[in-house]
């Protein structure tokens, strides 16, 4: 009875994720896989050579601009990932632990009202308040502090770390605010109780309990940002783009799809590789601590 019983429950099991494991296999693993080959395929404006070759990662890795854009993207996405965090933490701690609970979930609806609005609308709107007659230079100048627009927050990588930042500051507040909520706040008295203060008990206690949120936060920033194409093109100008604009551009304007592939796949890697060691290093600081 028993090893029937086990049965029809691997076969119920089976059943149930039978369909969306075959969903993710075609949504995920197929457009994975056609990547895959055709960046060791090579292309003729229509016409696709299907002779296995190494050219496209020869003629990256020979290629100055390419290497130049990859750490170009690299630094941008970290410096995006280190100023959405920083900035999150803060409001994520306000609303778990100086929020009354009642009020905790109109704060979280505070915070996701910018994701009712379109995401270019956003983009466009950070391309107001930073261009060269916006909101910012505007105020500046009427306010006598500066006697002619400013030219460098606009078309350049800094706009580009601003948008970004801003796009994706819900993305690191939500999962800190969800690990802040699960620490047990018996801890943080406890803690008091034996003579640690606020500052000691927050890097002591409250943090290392929320690293997990911290993590996630850095994963969902870093990730999606190294890949965005649309900001770096609106806002950042000659000197702003990043390796996802040069994938674009060998996709669509080029049409070059296995050098673009390529360059998907490299970029891809990198930034797994980057992911993996960032959560091994936590890993190491947790036990370290532990």
């Amino acid at each position: 009875m028993a090893s029937q019983s086990l049965s029809s429950d691997q076969k119920r099991s089976i059943r149930l994720i039978s369909l969306p494991f075959a969903y993710a296999f075609l949504l995920l693993a197929v457009p994975m896989s056609v990547v895959v080959l055709f960046s060791f395929w090579t292309q003729d404006f229509m016409t696709v050579d299907t002779t296995f070759t190494l050219n496209n990662y020869r003629e990256i890795w020979e290629t100055p601009i390419y290497g130049a854009l990859l750490k170009r993207s690299v630094m941008v996405s970290g410096i995006v990932t280190v100023v959405t965090v920083l900035s999150a933490f803060p409001i994520a701690y306000f609303v778990s632990f100086h929020v009354r609970p009642e009020r905790k979930s109109l704060w979280l609806f505070l915070i996701t009202i910018p994701f009712w609005t379109s995401y270019l609308i956003r983009v466009f709107l950070w391309k107001v308040i930073l261009g060269f007659n916006g909101v910012i230079n505007s105020g500046l100048i009427s306010l006598n502090i500066i006697d002619e627009p400013l030219t460098f927050i606009l078309y350049n990588v800094n706009a580009v770390i601003i948008t970004l930042a801003h796009a994706f500051a819900p993305f690191a507040i939500l999962p800190i605010f969800v690990a802040l909520e699960k620490i047990d706040r018996s801890l943080l008295e406890a803690s008091k109780d034996l003579g640690e203060n606020g500052v000691m008990t927050f890097f002591r206690v409250t943090l290392p309990l929320a690293m997990p949120g911290v993590v996630a936060a850095v994963l969902i920033v870093f990730i999606p940002t190294i890949g965005d194409y649309v900001t770096p093109e609106l806002m950042g100008g000659a000197g702003g783009k990043l390796i996802a604009n040069m994938i674009q551009t060998q996709f669509l304007a080029l049409n070059n799809a296995p050098l673009g592939a390529a360059l998907a796949l490299i970029a891809m890697l990198s930034v797994a590789s980057i992911s993996l060691a960032f959560v091994f290093l936590n890993r190491r600081y947790l036990r370290g601590r532990s």
